[in-house]
């Protein structure tokens, strides 16, 4: 039965011998706000639950400003995904709340197994995870044996399971790199728009996945042009999860956290941003003197001129996260076995991030340095 706050989204499907393109539906079931006289009481009672669960609270930088604070407020992070996961790998508390979607606490739970992962709905998922099934991706990677399997952080812990690497958008471009220097080739998931771009950045040999996000894939290249006309002043900031179009007219290309250094290094006072607008609160706080525009995903005659918001994003709410920790309903639960299995392309990353940082030696040159080691980013 259809609820008022039921949305329902379209995602890609992956191709098939007969379709060379597919359309799949989801839902999502955004809670109402609270009335504003009940939300400082909501708030002091997550703190109370918070201190009794023993619990931290980690959030993406796409959900809610007011989970955004509330996280970093009460002694947790906000971060991307891995951020999110490693925090709370190694955070003390034994248990976790993941404010994302059902991908991030997967991946919290991959990273820390014998700690309790909760989220404030187990429903929020993400078009890529969806678009990108387990089954038919084992099938792909079986068709193509002689090819290093590279996947997005974006899936299920079933599909990392059967990855060789994982990678984040902070790191994929020097992960291919290594890789396409070794003389590998590359199958890619599941988003194609990041897949592209790392493709003709690095010149690799890779073959993509035709999944995309629902919020970045509506992001129009002629609505930025016409935009940017506008304002002739404005700097460009693109997370590469944008079609090709868009991402040719960005200043910067990068993931969330990139995204959010250059908004505070950039000299411009006027900035557009291709990503989900969550992340504009996080912009404001660090740039409070600059104005900021969320780039257009629709054109004039639109009912709306620029949403981009994931709808499973804002699935996450003070009421059900209140809810979460009174009754501790919403625990992600993973086989032991596909855990493990999932982790090992995890740490593989890791391991080469951690290796990348400790070749880059400091030269002198402020700015020299601040490229190279904003090129290893978060992951």
């Amino acid at each position: 039965m259809d609820t008022p706050n039921r949305r329902y989204v379209e995602f890609d499907l992956p191709a098939t011998p007969s379709c060379t393109s597919a359309i799949g539906q989801a839902w999502a079931r955004v809670p109402e706000p609270l009335p504003a006289g009940e939300r400082a009481a909501c708030v002091a009672r997550i703190r109370e639950l918070l201190a009794r669960e023993r619990a931290v609270l980690v959030a993406h930088y796409y959900v809610d400003a007011e989970l955004q604070e509330l996280a970093e407020e009460t002694g947790g992070c906000v971060g991307d995904s891995l951020e999110m996961a490693r925090f709370g790998r190694d955070h003390e508390a034994r248990t976790l709340v993941v404010a994302g979607v059902r991908f991030m606490g997967e991946t919290a739970k991959i990273l820390s197994p014998d700690k309790r992962i909760l989220m404030p709905d187990l429903d929020a998922t993400c078009s890529l995870d969806l678009g990108c099934p387990a089954a038919d991706f084992a099938a792909w990677c079986d068709a193509h044996p002689d090819r290093t399997v590279v996947v997005y952080a974006n899936t299920s812990a079933e599909v990392k399971a059967r990855a060789d690497w994982v990678v984040t958008s902070s790191i994929a471009l020097d992960v291919i790199a290594d890789l396409h220097a070794r003389g590998e080739k590359i199958l890619w998931a599941p988003d194609r728009h990041l897949g592209d771009y790392v493709q003709r950045q690095t010149g690799a040999d890779m073959l993509l996945w035709q999944g995309s996000c629902l919020v970045h894939d509506e992001f129009k290249g002629t609505e930025l042009e016409l935009l940017r006309a506008e304002h002739p002043q404005a700097k460009v900031l693109a997370h590469p999860e944008s079609p090709a179009a868009v991402l040719a007219q960005a200043d910067v290309v990068g993931s969330t956290t990139q995204l959010i250094e250059a908004a505070r290094k950039f000299d411009a006072g006027l900035l557009i941003v291709a990503t989900d607008q969550g992340i504009l609160h996080k912009m404001r706080a660090a740039a409070p003197g600059k104005t900021f525009l969320a780039a257009p995903t629709a054109g004039n005659s639109a009912s709306c001129k620029s949403c981009a918001h994931c709808p499973w994003m804002a699935m996450n709410a003070l009421s059900n996260l209140a809810e979460t920790l009174e009754h501790g309903r919403n625990e992600i639960r993973l086989d032991p076995a596909l855990g493990l299995r999932a982790k090992a392309p995890i740490d593989r990353m890791l391991d080469f991030a951690d290796r990348r940082k400790r070749r880059v030696q400091a030269s002198g040159d402020l700015a020299r340095d601040t490229a190279l080691y904003a090129s290893v980013g978060p992951a």
